[in-house]
């Protein structure tokens, strides 16, 4: 790919957008990080009502979900303020997706499965980091095939990510770590 076309050039390029946005007082990232985790347990206590109503046959599990749900909702809109298309949805299910990996994975470590445990580790932070990518705005999503391996810090050390996910996770996750206080 052509350098000049390359919607992220490199790694302190992202990280100058991330902090112009810190600066017009557009974000609070330690902040929305901490009610992106919230979100992501209002979703998990979504799911437990729902099973729990299932299991039990009480309804009143079921009436629960909604008032839960209310507030993930109105939650969410304070981290994605614009959206299009089904970023939204997409968002709430990265979230989701990213808590229950972080849970197998924790049930792993816990049986002493360490590798498996670290992979699911790796792919709840990769999902992680792409909501953020695509919350912050900083990635277009039509831009997201385009990535390339140039966007990775030239300096870096790290074997180069593999796959779409990963290479944009590696991004994200390097612009969110250089940037929460």
């Amino acid at each position: 790919m052509d350098q000049a076309n390359n919607p992220i050039k490199n790694l302190e390029e992202f990280v100058a957008k991330v902090d112009e946005m810190k600066k017009k007082d557009k974000m609070d990232l330690s902040s929305d990080q901490d009610l992106s985790l919230a979100i992501m347990n209002l979703v998990s206590i979504e799911e437990h009502f729902f099973f729990t109503g299932a299991k039990t046959g009480k309804t009143e599990y079921y009436d629960f979900i909604q008032e839960v749900r209310e507030i993930r909702k109105e939650l969410l809109k304070k981290i994605i303020k614009e959206y299009e298309g089904e970023v939204w949805c997409i968002s709430k299910h990265l979230l989701a997706a990213s808590m229950r990996l972080m849970e197998v994975g924790t049930k792993q470590l816990n049986m002493g499965n360490k590798e498996t445990a670290y992979d699911l580790f790796n792919k709840a932070y990769n999902l992680y980091s792409l909501f953020w990518g695509l919350n912050m705005k900083l990635v277009k999503t039509e831009d997201i095939k385009k990535i390339s391996a140039d966007a990775i810090n030239k300096h870096d050390t790290d074997p180069e990510p593999k796959g779409l996910f990963a290479r944009l996770g590696s991004v994200v996750k390097k612009a969110l770590n250089c940037c929460i206080e």
